[in-house]
């Protein structure tokens, strides 16, 4: 008797401690439809089309997001009419994203020709804010994958799901 209400115990404790911990994430498979990539989303990814000018080119960047708790988690693609042009508008997609939160890079890294970029800056209400980005091409379409928001939902784990769910296919 004594062992089942010791085992009755643990089970009710370990399903408090998981309910306790439970993901604020729903991380599921996104695949896009108009370029050739995958990754992991928190939640259901929205996707918008507009017209942006990357280093002087007027490109259509379709941007796929979801967003939890403040959280921005996105991937913005955009094909360009000439690969040789991709190296400078991945430039330019960094820059503007770092210059859209006024923020200033606090550490860079390159990879197998991906540039991995913290920036921190403020939103528009003056909240602080942080961005964890990496920014590639190939061929003659560039990539944006990032996060943006509140520095305190960066942890370690969740940062790499979301930036190393990232495939090319």
């Amino acid at each position: 008797m004594k062992i089942h209400i010791l085992k009755s115990a643990c089970a009710m404790l370990a399903a408090g401690a998981l309910a306790a911990c439970s993901p604020k994430f729903d991380w599921r498979d996104f695949r896009s439809t108009d370029a050739p990539y995958a990754i992991m989303l928190p939640g259901k990814a929205a996707t918008h089309t507009r017209t942006v000018n990357l280093d002087g080119q007027e490109v259509k960047m379709t941007m796929s997001a979801a967003e939890v708790e403040g959280t921005m988690f996105a991937v913005g693609t955009a094909e360009l009419p000439d690969a040789a042009k991709a190296a400078l508008a991945v430039q330019a997609m960094k820059a503007a994203m770092v210059r859209n939160i006024g923020g200033t890079i606090t550490k860079e890294s390159t990879k197998n020709g991906a540039f991995d970029v913290e920036a921190r800056g403020a939103a528009p209400n003056g909240a602080p804010i942080a961005l964890r980005g990496r920014f590639l091409s190939k061929d003659k379409r560039v990539y944006q994958v990032v996060m943006l928001g509140n520095q305190k939902h960066f942890d370690a784990d969740t940062v790499d799901t979301f930036l190393s769910s990232f495939k090319l296919y």
